[in-house]
Order: C-alpha cells, then sequence, then structure tokens
C-alpha cells in the first residue's frame, strides 16, 4: 500500500476500483484506520463500491495501529485531518470527488464542506459522531484511554499534557452539535448530504437528525438500519443510488 508525502506528514493509503472518485474516512475516532473498514463499520465501502467508484481511504494520522503520522497540531486539529484527505486528493490529481464517512468522519466531512465546498460533490454520513448533553467528555474520555497512550509511546516527543491540549481544543472547546461547524452553516450547506442516523453516546441520533433537518439538500435513509442484514443492504443500495445519482456527468 503506497503512502502521500507532505512536509513531516506521511499518510498510508489505499485505493481500489475506477470511475468517479469516492473518498472513504473510516469510523474508529481517532483511532480510525483502513482496518477499521473490515471490523468497526457495518459494511466495508472499499469492497462494495469498487465496481462502481475509484474508491481512496487512509489511515487518520497518529491512529493507535495505523501508520499515518504526522505533528500534533494542537491550534487546528480537525483542520490538520482535512489538510491530509485534500492534501491525498491532490496528489493523486483529483479535484472533485464524493465523500462517504463513518463515526468521525461525519465531522470531518462538515469541516471539508466548509473548507473547500467546490469539491465536495456529495457526502454520506453514516452513522456519524456528534455531541451528546448526555455524555458530554465522551471523546475526551475515550481518547485519553485509547489514544494518547499508545500515541506517546510511538512518538517521545508527544507527552499527555500535550494530549490534552489537543482533546481539549478538538472537543471540549467546541462541545456543541457537530464539532466542527454550526448550526447556521449547516443551513447554508448546498451540497447533497446523505444522513444514515445511529443511536449510540458516540453517534447521537439527535445530533444527525439535527442536521438531516437543516441541510436544505439532505436525505435520510432507513432507521434503524444496522439492526439485520437486510437493513445494512438497504442503506447500502440507498448509498449506492445517491452516490451515483450526484456523480457528474462526463463526456
Amino acid at each position: 500500500m503506497p503512502f502521500y508525502e507532505r512536509g513531516s506528514v506521511r499518510i498510508h493509503y489505499e485505493e481500489v476500483g475506477s470511475g468517479f472518485p469516492l473518498l472513504i474516512i473510516p469510523g474508529g475516532g481517532l483511532n480510525s484506520t483502513l482496518k477499521s473498514l473490515e471490523t468497526s463499520v457495518p459494511f466495508n465501502p472499499m469492497e462494495t463500491y469498487r465496481d462502481d467508484f475509484r474508491c481512496i481511504s487512509a489511515d487518520l494520522r497518529n491512529s493507535a495501529t495505523g501508520q499515518s503520522t504526522g505533528p500534533l497540531e494542537i491550534d487546528r486539529p480537525w483542520d490538520a485531518y482535512s489538510d491530509d484527505h485534500l492534501g491525498l486528493m491532490d496528489e493523486l490529481g483529483i479535484s472533485e470527488f464524493l465523500v462517504m464517512g463513518f463515526c468521525i468522519g461525519g465531522p470531518m466531512i462538515h469541516n471539508l464542506l466548509r473548507l473547500v465546498p467546490e469539491r465536495v460533490v456529495a457526502a454520506a454520513l453514516m452513522q456519524p459522531s456528534g455531541f451528546s448533553p448526555e455524555h458530554p467528555d465522551l471523546f475526551y474520555q475515550n481518547n485519553t484511554k485509547g489514544w494518547g497512550p499508545p500515541l506517546c509511546e510511538k512518538q517521545p516527543e508527544v507527552t499527555m499534557a500535550m494530549v490534552h491540549d489537543f482533546l481539549t481544543s478538538m472537543y471540549t472547546d467546541r462541545a456543541d452539535f457537530v464539532f466542527t461547524v454550526s448550526r447556521d452553516f449547516v443551513r447554508s450547506v448546498q451540497t447533497p448530504l446523505l444522513i444514515a442516523p445511529d443511536d449510540v453516546p458516540a453517534h447521537p441520533y439527535e445530533a444527525a437528525m439535527e442536521v438531516a433537518s437543516l441541510a436544505p439538500n439532505a436525505e435520510v435513509t432507513i432507521y434503524p438500519w444496522k439492526d439485520s442484514q437486510s437493513h445494512i443492504y438497504e442503506v447500502v443500495e440507498h448509498g449506492r443510488r445517491f452516490l451515483k445519482e450526484h456523480e457528474p456527468v462526463t463526456d
């Protein structure tokens, strides 16, 4: 599997299939990896959509079990991850693309829409992460335990104090809605969105459905959809139809 390098950032990625580009952001929070697509999401979009699109995905920078590495950008955590995704697209010569994101991919998609709305043709947010008032420090606590210590072990220059500052900047200081953008921003988004809601503390149903109600060009899958293989298949097909419908027509 290849690597994309930019300065001190090194991103491990994979691409399969052919057709219009589809960027896939795996689930798994800050420990999101290519392997997560086989173990941590309801279906593997790289395999599912490889006959429909040029599917591209990557290990998230500094995930515990991944191969992507880079500095801890405390003052701009979400933008740093967006830099990695956009830099990879640039490296592959891709200007416009579709995107499908699981879990943390939801907030990351919103950030891409904020930064480069002209490049994202349509986006599918699958079991997206969001803020839950009932579990206000969930992401901070989970990552302090499951992400920070392995990172400090792999990169001795990173301390748990730096991890605290990073997570505070990424989550605690943004403890509302979808972390990366405001409700007013979502109201302004013209990009077509597909929302596949979940209902667990890390993927709150309320936040996902609020996005669906605010975004002017949003549609929602069936819910629940992860409770049976037939429902998963229905959402897989909904995702395929949605992405194909918004794929640009080429001469």
